[in-house]
């Protein structure tokens, strides 16, 4: 299975590429959140990259960030959603948004999304309400991420930092939540911190 494609832009549209490499061109569907990432047509490019082959088909799905991959697996393991509708998803909400959206229960938010009426928002919100962690535990944000070069100190809470700030919140904001929960025991749960660190920033806002 491809997991990532480096190449060369040859054709860029707001739901597609083709990446050229080795002499061939791959076409790479894309969601808009990616979209927005990407340099001209004739730059380098490297993506994150989900293979789902079907009977019929065997289709490529670019991303910019393990964050919004990890947002597109997720979406795909929700009954009723395809590679279609979690692009669609992905299209409207940035991962932060949607684990907002399910962290909060705003079903509406996500029901706003074309093509996903309001039953299938609520099984999003109701099947990923206890991964929403998930969603930014792809990949560790480096030292320069974090501020000031440093994390906190704690194993755990670090992660939970890297975590927030791959789901796109500032790096300060991050650390302004991480610190408000205070000390946590080395036994401590990531996602039960990450989920209380969210519940911190969405009642600042």
């Amino acid at each position: 299975m491809i997991a990532t494609l480096s190449g060369k832009i040859k054709l860029r549209e707001s739901d597609r590429l083709i990446v050229e490499t080795g002499g061939v061109g791959y076409e790479v569907l894309i969601p808009l959140s990616t979209y927005y990432r990407l340099p001209s047509a004739g730059s380098p490019v490297e993506l994150e990259i989900r293979q789902v082959v079907r009977e019929d088909s065997n289709t490529l799905y670019g991303f910019a960030t393990l964050g919004e991959k990890r947002a597109f697996d997720l979406l795909m393991g929700v009954q009723h959603v395809g590679p279609k509708l979690a692009m669609a998803v992905l299209s409207v909400l940035a991962p932060a948004d949607l684990g907002t959206a399910i962290v909060q229960g705003d079903v509406d938010k996500i029901d706003a999304v074309p093509g996903v009426g309001p039953k299938v928002a609520e099984r999003i919100v109701r099947e990923l309400r206890d991964k929403t962690g998930e969603l930014s535990l792809a990949s560790a944000v480096p030292a320069a991420a974090i501020p000031n070069g440093r994390g906190t100190g704690h194993p755990i809470m670090d992660d939970a930092l890297s975590a927030l700030v791959n789901l796109g919140y500032k790096p300060a904001e991050a650390k302004r939540a991480i610190d408000a929960l205070g000390a946590v025991g080395d036994d401590e749960d990531l996602e039960v911190v990450i989920r209380k660190s969210l519940a911190v920033i969405l009642g600042e806002k």
